[in-house]
């Protein structure tokens, strides 16, 4: 069975970088180059979803992490 075209293209423009600032395009470009790869060379199924989804979890998780300022002394932490 084929795989949909339109599948592919419905997770991976989450891996985009063009619009992020410059200093964090480079923190999120292995991540597209990665869910690419797997695009390419995984079948479609629910296994390469997962793959897809937790890897964009990941990048996330890298540009905020990137994003955030160095000094966070002044967050007040709460229990």
């Amino acid at each position: 069975m084929t795989e949909p075209l339109a599948a592919p293209d419905r997770m991976l423009k989450f891996f985009s970088f063009a619009h992020l600032r410059a200093d964090l395009q480079p923190i999120s470009r292995p991540f597209s180059d990665l869910a690419h790869f797997l695009v390419s060379e995984i079948p479609a199924g629910p296994e390469r979803t997962v793959a897809l989804r937790k890897l964009l979890e990941a990048k996330d998780a890298a540009v905020r992490s990137a994003a955030m300022p160095d000094d966070i002394s002044h967050l007040r932490v709460t229990e």
